[in-house]
């Protein structure tokens, strides 16, 4: 049952009260005026505020306020003599969550405290689950090396706030971890949280997913549709590869984020959202400015605060950590057997550059716990760097570079045309590998494939 405090200076009614709600199985605790009262609320524990309206050193609403300063969730229930329907409404657009008049019927107060208890208990519950789930989100964000603990002091920081975050960091090193950690963290927590990829869908699916469209929009419109951002609307929209928005999409978003604005696909009526937004991307999108690609102003809008996660490759020394954690995930979606990598296996991954970071950390370690035949993975259930097992290690260097190398094409003068060229190549041989299929290839190399067919026109294949 609930704690509840009775707020009156008329010491009969309540004793009255005390006893209705004693009987009902609550702890009631007491205060003859607002100043009392205010101690009470600072030095413990209460479920439920009961009180009157009018009293000598202060006013109901006053009470209310002074308690949703101390919690917000807290339920205020307002009694009155003098009720009348003004008054109610004053009230309970103050955030009373009921009104009774005086004088009360026993079974409308035990009713009224009875759902307001059941109320409170339920947003505590919610509160704590949201702390278990921040907790959850965080821990998924694996390492103790600088670069990971300076990631995680930055979520901590922004995390609060209403700021734009732009995440940046390569294909598969977490970036949607990192933007859950922060709506986790943040006010918003107990609303939706919407993902979205910009990459996987083409510019007019993109636009009705993100604004909505209304009905005969388009062929195939049959039916108004709300688009992503009223979903999320109090929430958070996570735009991953945004840098692959298209230029027309770019001018509605930076519209947007502005001042929350803007209307369906085939409607002028505009509509109001209070969403946060988190953009990632794996690419430089102020170098896209420069090139052209991206419009600066929207740039500036979604760079408020930046979050660069390191490549798995940079913090060698997260890899044991962030490879127990996933077989723990791996045995339990796979219904395996405990595995563990052998020591063999593990100086094999600290060897291993990670092109895929931990993306492909996790499959290479999924196909090795389905291989082993016993607890251990061996080196020899590892395959690093593709079905035909190549295995590029840190520091090694891709035939195109160590030609570029031995050319000494990396001159002073030379440094621009030498990465160009390895570039070039690079595009060449996953395109070969791919039998001429760019999206594949795209694939192959962890690029979007607007980004992929960039560089195909940028070099004329």
């Amino acid at each position: 049952m609930a704690r509840v405090l009775i707020v009156d200076d008329e010491r009969p009614l309540r004793r009255l009260l005390k006893g209705v709600l004693e009987d009902a199985g609550h702890e009631v605790l007491e205060a003859a005026g607002v100043s009392v009262a205010r101690e009470v609320l600072t030095s413990a524990v209460v479920d439920v505020v009961v009180t009157d309206q009018r009293m000598p050193d202060g006013s109901g609403v006053e009470l209310l306020s002074f308690a949703h300063e101390l919690d917000s969730s807290l339920p205020v229930v307002m009694m009155t003599a003098y009720a009348s329907v003004d008054l109610a409404v004053e009230v309970m657009r103050a955030g009373a969550f009921d009104f009774i008049a005086k004088p009360f019927q026993p079974e409308v107060v035990r009713s009224c405290i009875k759902r307001a208890a059941e109320q409170a208990r339920l947003q505590r519950d919610n509160q704590r689950l949201s702390g278990e789930i921040r907790q959850l989100r965080t821990s998924d964000l694996i390492g103790e090396s600088r670069g990971m603990l300076a990631v995680k002091a930055q979520i901590q920081k922004v995390a609060p706030t209403r700021a734009t975050v732009l995440i940046h960091g390569e294909t598969g090193t977490g970036k949607e971890l990192v933007a859950r950690a922060i709506h986790d963290g943040s006010p918003r927590a107990t609303a939706p949280f919407i993902a979205v990829n910009c990459a996987a869908l083409a510019e007019t699916l993109l636009e009705s997913e993100l604004f909505g469209h209304e009905k005969g929009a388009f062929t195939g419109a049959d039916r108004a549709r709300s688009g992503l951002f009223e979903a999320a609307d109090g929430g958070t929209l996570f735009l991953d590869e945004a840098g692959d928005m298209p230029p027309s999409l770019q001018s509605r978003l930076l519209r947007v984020l502005m001042d929350g604005r803007f209307s369906r696909v085939g409607s002028n009526h505009e509509r109001r959202v209070d969403v946060r937004v988190i953009v990632a991307s794996h690419r430089d999108l102020l170098q896209a400015v420069r090139d052209g690609r991206f419009r600066e102003d929207l740039y500036y809008r979604l760079a408020v605060f930046t979050i660069s996660l390191p490549a798995l490759r940079d913090r060698c020394e997260d890899i044991e950590a962030v490879a127990e954690a996933l077989l723990v995930k791996i045995r339990r979606e796979l219904a395996t057997e405990a595995r563990r990598l052998s020591s063999e296996a593990l100086t094999a991954l600290k060897r291993y550059a990670f092109p895929g970071n931990v993306r492909e950390l996790r499959n290479i370690l999924e196909r090795a716990a389905i291989l082993a035949d016993g607890e251990d993975i061996m080196a020899s259930h590892l395959a690093l760097g593709g079905a035909q097992g190549e295995s590029p290690e840190r520091g090694g260097t891709p035939d195109g570079l160590a030609a570029a190398l031995l050319q000494g094409m990396l001159g002073e003068g030379g440094r621009k045309g030498a990465l160009e060229e390895i570039e070039r190549a690079v595009v060449v041989r996953a395109l070969v590998d791919a039998g001429g299929v760019q999206a594949e290839a795209a694939r192959r190399l962890g690029m979007s494939k607007s980004d992929f067919f960039y560089r195909v026109q940028k070099y004329g294949l």
